[in-house]
């Protein structure tokens, strides 16, 4: 099923506008050459953030959401400031994701416990 700006993965959700409407062409191209829907997204967003942000060797910023006392916080891995700090982790996700794609970065989601829960944006 070929894609459209108001019919799209909901894993374009979050994308930033040039980016998304970059891998939703090449999806489309993607499906037309005969990929499944599982292989095409992800070669389409790793492609369209290349496109757009241009290849940097594979350097790109990786942030994480970790719990920090009684809020949770997001920061740059390896740094000790926060970026953004809420209450809870759900609201400082709404927050995150946008930020981390517009740096065309990579998000470590942490459970309070410490534990890596999910890694988004890798591909």
């Amino acid at each position: 099923m070929p894609w459209n700006k108001q019919d799209y993965p909901d894993s374009f959700k979050n994308l930033d506008e040039p980016v998304r409407e970059k891998a939703i062409e090449i999806a489309n191209a993607l499906l037309r050459d005969g990929y499944e829907d599982n292989r095409a997204i992800p070669i389409a967003l790793d492609r369209a953030r290349e496109y757009v942000h241009g290849g940097d060797g594979g350097a790109r910023p990786v942030y994480e959401v970790r719990e920090d006392g009684e809020e949770w916080v997001l920061r740059k891995k390896g740094s000790g400031r926060a970026i953004l700090r809420e209450d809870t982790k759900d609201v400082l996700l709404e927050k995150a994701k946008p930020r981390v794609n517009d740096q065309n970065g990579i998000l470590n989601i942490y459970k309070g416990d410490g534990e890596l829960e999910d890694t988004l944006y890798e591909s």
